[in-house]
């Protein structure tokens, strides 16, 4: 679950929902919810998602370990 903290002062309520949004679209909460409201996928669609899915994720490892 994503918890932002509310500070008091001049923007605390909008950098709060600022960093709730940046939070929620790093753990991908909103395109998990899409995904479930979608409904069926047919396995062809579902092959196809799963693989562009592991690529994607392929060469953010590789990104993330070149840096280092």
């Amino acid at each position: 679950m994503t918890k932002v903290v509310v500070r008091d002062g001049k923007n605390g309520l909008e950098s709060a929902l600022r960093t709730f949004k940046q939070k929620t679209a790093k753990d991908g909460l909103l395109k998990e919810v899409r995904e479930r409201n979608e409904g069926y996928m047919k396995p062809g669609v579902k092959r196809r998602k799963a693989k562009k899915e592991a690529i994607k994720n392929s060469r953010k490892k590789e990104r993330l370990n070149r840096a280092y």
